[in-house]
């Protein structure tokens, strides 16, 4: 088949293209803009980019155009020529439940905080038992090398977003997966773009939930005061509890830096995980993953051995530069609750070694100041904090990061020259850049003044 995907260089959109292209089909794609990690993964598959949208992005002769939702209304020339032409079209959600999830065993994960890094180590931990999952994963593992992959087992790995689908489905789009092993990490109000409040948002997952089949599993955190009750609402499926305590699945014995961890099952030890990744969070990430892979059959001890194994996910506290007594992290962190686990992960790795954060308030809640009496806490673990002042923001950031050990800056030049500035006088050095877009190449950038100044 002939397919062409809109809005190919988003993260589902992208993973979309490489199953597609690794079921035999024909993939071409357009984006506004095209960057990487996406477009180099795509072009490596030999996928054909287009960009930015016009009326002519669509190839003649396509059978099937499949429509993603990033940006993506009535009034795009691309998208109007899919409908003038009467080119047959579905949503991204849609087309993976159709034609890729159809008799797997889908293992899904969902929640606020922590869906891209459980995906990955339940992937991870399902390729180094030897089963070769099939997976949809919103970044690229690095143990994995991609973001998706059709696998060869029953099994398939899916990062599964509440958000709405399209801008003719705005069903959450996790509705189109039926999951056998569902994993819900956390849930927190989110989304404030197309949800008015977190009722809408536990409505949407308590549908999931009821999707679940008896035989499947649902894993949760009970500690989670917003996810137990959606369980309460009503559950059909066996359910299966992780938390750091007062769970199924524990965590004992985390040693100060949380880079080592015992693993318990109804309070008895069965496994141990020592690894370079940082922060409480991940923890919780892991004893979720472990408690999920429980239900395709893996052994919790076999689990944390290749957890122990995790090297981490682009973009997620990933190390882009270090040299002597300077690191640099990039990570896709855009909500106070992520920003503040991130930043306390890092701080308890590197102790007293100085902390500077770069933050881009770059996602939908973030511009609309849904949570910006909540974000100069949030960047409380770092010493010194950077806000970007983006033009299209819906609310006064100075009116709320104001204080001591932050500042406002607009624009990714004079970034730069503050952070040199900064590193002159502050060694040992721990740089954080933060955002969920591509923040004008700030990473390269920055990568580029620190390889030339050291």
């Amino acid at each position: 088949m002939r397919i062409h995907i809109l809005g190919i260089c988003g993260t589902l959109m992208g993973s979309i293209a490489l199953l597609a292209k690794q079921a035999g089909h024909d993939v071409s794609g357009s984006d506004e803009n095209v960057y990487p990690p996406m477009s180099e993964q795509l072009e490596q598959a030999g996928i054909q980019l287009n960009s930015p949208y016009t009326g002519n992005s669509i190839p003649q002769n396509i059978e099937l155009v499949v429509i993603g939702n990033a940006g993506l209304n009535r009034g795009n020339a691309a998208l109007e020529a899919v409908l003038s032409k009467k080119i047959p079209y579905c949503s991204g959600a849609e087309w993976i439940g159709r034609y890729i999830l159809q008799n797997r065993w889908v293992i899904a994960v969902t929640g606020t905080h922590g869906k891209t890094t459980t995906s990955s180590m339940v992937a991870s931990i399902l390729q180094e038992e030897g089963m070769d999952p099939g997976y949809l994963i919103g970044g690229i593992p690095s143990n994995l090398k991609k973001s998706a992959n059709l696998g060869s087992s029953s099994y398939f790995v899916i990062e599964a977003d509440e958000y709405d689908t399209s801008f003719f489905d705005h069903q959450s789009k996790f509705l189109h997966f039926r999951p056998q092993t569902l994993i819900i990490t956390n849930i927190e109000y989110d989304h404030a773009d197309i949800f008015k409040d977190l009722a809408q948002i536990q409505d949407q997952f308590h549908l999931l939930v009821r999707k679940i089949p008896g035989d499947g599993q649902i894993t949760y955190p009970p500690s989670d005061v917003n996810v137990s009750e959606v369980i309460a609402r009503g559950c059909w499926s066996r359910t299966k509890t992780f938390d750091l305590d007062n769970a199924e699945i524990t965590a004992a014995n985390i040693t100060a830096d949380e880079s080592e961890f015992d693993v318990c099952s109804q309070e008895k030890i069965v496994g141990h995980i020592k690894w370079n990744q940082t922060g409480i969070h991940n923890i919780s990430n892991a004893l979720a993953a472990i408690s999920a892979c429980t239900h395709a059959g893996i052994q919790p001890k076999a689990a944390c051995e290749a957890l122990s194994k995790f090297i981490g996910v682009k973009r997620r506290m990933e190390l882009i530069y270090n040299l002597d007594d300077v690191n640099l992290f990039d990570d896709f962190a855009h909500h106070p609750t992520a920003i503040h686990a991130t930043l306390s992960g890092l701080r308890s790795r590197v102790g007293e070694a100085k902390i500077l954060a770069i933050i881009d308030p770059a996602s939908h809640t973030m511009k609309l100041g849904t949570h910006a009496n909540k974000l100069a806490d949030s960047s409380a673990p770092a010493d010194y904090t950077i806000w970007h002042q983006p033009e299209n923001i819906a609310w006064q950031m100075n009116d709320y990061l104001n204080g001591p050990g932050m500042e406002l800056i607009s624009g990714t030049t004079k970034i730069v020259l503050r952070v040199k500035e900064y590193i002159a006088r502050n060694r040992p050095v721990n740089i954080i850049i933060m955002s969920n877009g591509a923040f004008g190449g700030l990473a390269k950038e920055l990568v580029k003044v620190l390889r030339e100044n050291g």
